[in-house]
C-alpha cells in the first residue's frame, strides 16, 4: 500500500515530528512491536507514529544515507510474519504498510494510526511461547512499558477518539472532491496519485486511514469532509471565514464595517482567507537611511504570522459548535477569533505571556497532520513561537492572546507595525470656530468599563475583560479610546482616574 506522504518527509524527519518516527536496522518483531503498541495506544493524541525499518540514525537523529533496505529476498518472509503478530495485539489492529524504495533499497514503512479501539496490548515478546500482554506508550522518542500513574492515564484517556477521527455516517463518497485530493496527493508528492484514477475512490480512501468501522457498515471519517468536501459546512454548521474590515476601528465607528465570508474545504479556507489579506491589506514599507546604502524594509503585517494564526484557528476549532473563524481588522491590528478557547491543560498564565502553549490534547490531531504535510502549520507547540518570532523579526509588537476562564473562545491580536500610522490617530483639521471640547462619544462597552472604574478604581483590565466577557486586546483599545481615563502608579498597585 502506497503512504499518503512522502517518504523523503519521514526520512528527514519533516512536518511529522521526531518522536513519531523511529528508525530501524533490521527486523526485530519484540521491539517493532512495541513500538506499534505505543504508537496505536497515542497516550498524548499525536496521530500515531511511523516505523522505518531498514534505516540506521545518524547522530543527529536523522536517516543515515545510504539507508541500509531490506533485501527482497526477506521482504516476503517479514510480511507473513506480521500477519500472524498482528492477530496477537489485543484488541486486534492492523498497521499499514508499504515497501519504499529510497537510494536504491528497499525500506519498510509501517504506519501505525492512532487505534479507534484503544489502549492496545502486545506480548512482551512476539517470538517466545509465553505472551505475556503487555501495554507500551510513547516516551519521547522510545516506546517504554505503560506502568503505574501512566498505565491509569492511559485506561482513562486513550478511550477519547478526537473529533475529526470519528465516523459520520452522514458523509457519503459523492460529498468528497476527487479534485481536492488531487490537489492533496500531488502537494505532499504521495504515490497513491499513480493510482488515483485506477480504482474506486473509496480504495484510495481507504489507503489514506480515513475510512473506519467494519466490514458492512464503513464509514468516512469527519477528517475526510474537513480536506476533501468542497462544502464542510453541510456536516459542520458555520465552517467560513468571516473577514470584517473597520476602517475606522470598531470603537471610533462599530457602524462603519464591510463583510467577506469564505468557504470551502480546511485548505481552501486558509489559502483563500491569506490570499485576501495578501492582495487587499499586507502592505510592504521601504524607508530610505542617511547613515547606510541598504533600504530599512518592514511590513504592516509579517504574512508568517498570519499564515500561522489563521491555519491554528482552523487546526483547534470545535467542527461541533456553529461559530465560524473571524478575522477582524482595524487601524491597530488584526484580531483572529474562534471557538473555543485553548485546552484547559495549557495555564492561563502560559496565554497571557504568549509564549509557548503546551498542550497534550488535540482536537483534530489527524487535521493537523494533514496540514503540516501542506506546509501550513509548524510542528507540535511551536505555533506560538513562530508567530512571536515573525512579528519580532519584522520590528512588530508582540502578539497578544486571550481567552476566558470558560475557555468558550480564543483571541489572537497581531498588531500593526509601530511605525504605521494608524488612521484614528490622525490630526483633523477641524474649522477653529468649531467648539474644541464637546463630550466625547462612548460605546456601550466604554461606559460599562467606566461604570466598572468607577465601583472599583484598582481594577485591572484582566478583570475588566473577564467581568465584560470581552477580550484583553478588545479592552486595551476600547480604554485608548477613553481620553478623561488615566491610570496612575505602578502596573500593579495602581489604580484609575476619571477626569469629569
Amino acid at each position: 500500500m502506497a503512504l499518503p506522504v512522502n517518504i523523503e518527509d519521514l526520512l528527514r524527519k519533516r512536518k511529522v515530528e521526531d518522536n513519531r518516527i523511529e528508525f530501524k536496522r533490521g527486523w526485530n518483531p519484540d521491539d517493532i512491536y512495541h513500538s506499534i503498541s505505543a504508537f496505536a495506544n497515542d497516550i498524548d493524541n499525536l496521530g500515531g507514529g511511523y516505523i522505518l525499518v531498514g534505516v540506521d540514525q545518524d547522530e543527529n537523529g536523522l536517516a543515515k544515507r545510504p539507508v541500509t533496505g531490506i533485501p527482497v529476498e526477506k521482504q516476503d518472509t517479514i510480511q507473513k510474519e506480521m500477519v500472524a503478530y498482528n492477530n496477537m495485539i489485543q484488541p486486534y489492529y492492523l498497521p499499514r504498510t508499504s515497501f519504499e524504495e529510497v537510494d536504491g533499497v528497499d525500506v519498510l514503512v509501517i504506519w501505525v494510526p492512532s487505534g479507534i479501539n484503544r489502549p492496545y496490548a502486545v506480548p512482551a515478546n512476539v517470538t517466545s511461547k509465553i505472551k505475556k500482554m503487555t501495554y507500551y506508550v510513547r516516551s519521547g522518542s522510545s516506546s517504554i512499558v505503560a506502568k503505574g500513574e501512566v498505565h491509569d492515564e492511559l485506561m482513562a484517556m486513550a478511550t477519547h477518539t478526537p473529533y475529526d477521527e470519528r465516523p459520520n455516517p452522514k458523509i457519503k463518497i459523492e460529498d468528497i472532491s476527487i479534485v481536492l485530493l488531487h490537489d492533496y496527493l500531488t502537494k505532499v508528492e504521495s504515490r497513491l496519485l499513480q493510482s488515483l484514477y485506477t480504482q474506486p475512490l473509496e480504495v484510495t480512501l481507504d489507503q489514506m486511514d480515513l475510512y473506519t468501522g467494519p466490514t458492512e457498515n464503513r464509514m468516512l471519517k469527519n477528517v475526510a469532509a474537513m480536506m476533501f468536501s468542497e462544502h464542510p459546512e453541510k456536516f459542520f454548521p458555520y465552517s467560513q471565514s468571516e473577514i470584517v474590515i473597520f476602517p475606522k476601528g470598531r470603537i471610533n465607528e462599530p457602524d462603519n464595517f464591510s463583510e467577506t465570508i469564505l468557504h470551502g474545504s480546511v485548505p481552501q479556507l486558509i489559502s483563500n482567507t491569506l490570499s485576501y489579506l495578501k492582495s487587499n491589506i499586507i502592505r510592504e514599507f521601504v524607508v530610505k537611511l542617511p547613515d547606510r546604502a541598504e533600504s530599512l524594509r518592514y511590513y504592516n503585517y509579517p504574512m508568517s504570522a498570519l499564515e500561522e494564526a489563521i491555519t491554528n484557528s482552523w487546526y483547534h476549532r470545535d467542527y461541533t459548535q456553529y461559530e465560524p473563524v473571524t478575522v477582524t481588522i482595524e487601524p491597530d491590528g488584526i484580531t483572529i477569533t474562534s471557538i473555543p478557547g485553548p485546552d484547559r491543560s495549557i495555564p492561563l498564565e502560559a496565554i497571557r505571556e504568549g509564549q509557548m502553549f503546551r498542550s497534550r490534547r488535540y482536537r483534530n490531531r489527524r487535521l493537523g497532520d494533514f496540514l503540516k504535510e501542506l506546509d501550513l502549520t509548524e510542528g507540535r507547540s511551536t505555533g506560538i513561537p513562530t508567530i512571536q518570532s515573525a512579528l519580532k523579526e519584522n520590528g512588530s509588537p508582540k502578539a497578544e492572546f486571550q481567552t476566558d476562564d470558560l475557555r468558550s473562545f480564543t483571541e489572537v491580536f497581531i498588531p500593526v507595525h509601530k511605525n504605521i500610522v494608524e488612521p484614528q490617530n490622525e490630526p483633523q483639521n477641524e474649522p477653529q470656530n468649531e467648539p474644541q471640547n464637546e463630550p466625547q462619544k462612548l460605546t456601550p462597552l466604554q461606559i460599562e468599563i467606566l461604570k466598572l472604574i468607577k465601583d472599583d478604581p484598582q481594577i485591572t483590565r484582566a478583570q475588566i475583560a473577564d467581568k465584560t466577557h470581552k477580550g484583553l486586546a478588545t479592552i486595551k483599545r476600547a480604554i485608548k479610546g477613553l481620553s478623561m481615563l488615566k491610570y496612575e502608579g505602578p502596573s500593579k498597585g495602581g489604580h484609575w482616574i476619571i477626569d469629569s
